[in-house]
């Protein structure tokens, strides 16, 4: 059984972060960091109680009803997912994910010692593993003396922009049910589906509300990037508190406590004010045009990609550009990413980063890069009936079509006369 250790370039240790909105900080949620920056007392481990109660009233709105107690916060996803992963796998579980996943989850059971197993996704999208090959994964691990314990996925994904269908969804969490496997449900990117009347997105803990915990990074859609804070849901029952219990005591050890005013901030925006839904709604709709235009030029040069359905990114396959990019020194993903992120002026980091194979030619974009380079264009983004029709915005979507539309270029000069 293949673990996803690092392998070809060298260790990929760190992935790259979470793409940012690209847009100025909202001066509401300002206002309120500023107005608790004079505090001095520490926020407690796991958050205050002010903080717990605006992010059960988060759940609660979302169909997925907590208390209190069964809420812990920490200084972003991460810190959060270390500390779930200490106390589910020990020193002994194993740690499954789906192929390709986010670039932060398997770092961290790695800092842990603990083995990770990648479980192929199914072709309609990525962040949760086909249920099959779930159970042969599980299967073979144990027959070579591993212990599967925990499964983290996403129903709404980095780095595949795709939302899980329901049906798919059920399957699969059955099936990690069935072989006694814990669930994190990174739900970072559930409020950012594009089309939210066309999309049905469920959370696997609606289906095994004793099984699944739930993370949400408030940089998805609530948060900058850079004010860390997350909030963890913990199952109801005995199972939930000793797991609430151990995060606390591993948070503690941490010292993982979120800063004061990035609290203030964080009960604020969780408590979802007109102010913060509207300005969300608005990003989601931005990305959502930007995403799709994205999309359109990188098909139209013949690479493959999913249509973008929630995020602020997408994910390239250049692999029917193989033979072209081999003539520009590009075999993997390593070299693709160096390629494509000289020749776009923006990052687009290789699928490797993602626990894709480090052969196949898989990138991500994301489309923050493209609101232009300064605040008030991108206020000027946000504002816009037409976005995709300013300058700035045009230039940078011209800029993406014409590298790919030169590989299709030197693509068509390859292909014999008929």
């Amino acid at each position: 059984m293949r673990r996803t250790d690092p392998e070809g370039h060298g260790p990929v240790r760190y992935g790259p972060p979470l793409p940012g909105d690209g847009l100025p900080v909202l001066p509401e949620l300002s206002a309120v960091l500023a107005a608790a920056a004079g505090r001095a007392e520490a926020q407690p481990v796991g958050g205050a109680p002010a903080l717990l109660e605006a992010a059960c009233g988060y759940w609660t709105r979302r169909g997925l009803p907590c208390v209190p107690d069964r809420v812990a916060a920490g200084p972003g996803a991460p810190a959060l997912l270390l500390a779930l992963t200490a106390a589910l796998a020990g020193d002994t579980g194993d740690v499954l994910v789906p192929r390709p996943c986010a670039a932060w989850w398997a770092p961290y059971a790695r800092l842990l010692g603990r083995p990770v197993f990648h479980v192929p996704t199914p072709a309609e999208g990525g962040g949760v593993p086909d249920p099959y090959a779930l159970l042969e994964t599980v299967r073979r691990v144990r027959a070579e003396g591993g212990d599967p314990r925990l499964l983290v996925l996403s129903v709404a994904d980095d780095p595949t922009a795709t939302v899980t269908p329901p049906e798919l969804l059920h399957e699969t969490v059955e099936a990690a049910a069935a072989e006694g496997l814990h669930l994190v449900s990174d739900e970072t990117w559930r409020d950012t589906v594009h089309d939210p009347r066309e999309t049905v997105l469920l959370s696997p803990a609606e289906m095994v509300p004793d099984g699944v915990t739930v993370v949400t990074d408030l940089a998805g859609a609530l948060l900058p990037p850079g004010w860390p804070a997350a909030i963890a849901r913990f199952p109801s029952g005995e199972t939930g508190e000793h797991l609430h219990a151990r995060v606390l005591d591993i948070l503690t050890a941490l010292g993982a406590r979120i800063a004061v005013p990035v609290a203030a901030a964080a009960g604020y925006a969780l408590d979802e004010p007109a102010p913060v839904t509207e300005r969300r709604e608005a990003a989601v709709r931005l990305h959502a045009r930007v995403a799709a235009a994205a999309h359109g030029a990188v098909v139209a040069a013949g690479a493959l990609a999913r249509p973008p359905q929630a995020g602020r990114h997408l994910y390239v396959d250049l692999g029917p550009l193989r033979e072209v990019l081999a003539e520009q020194g590009v075999g993997d993903a390593q070299e693709l990413e160096d390629f494509l992120t000289a020749r776009l002026g923006m990052p687009a980091p290789g699928g490797h980063r993602f626990g894709d194979d480090l052969g196949a030619l898989r990138v991500r974009l994301a489309t923050g890069s493209l609101l232009g380079g300064t605040d008030e264009e991108r206020t000027e983004c946000l504002k816009s009936p037409s976005p995709l029709e300013l300058p700035h915005v045009q230039s940078a979507l011209v800029s993406v079509r014409s590298a790919f539309d030169d590989l299709r270029g030197d693509a068509q000069r390859r292909e014999p006369p008929r």
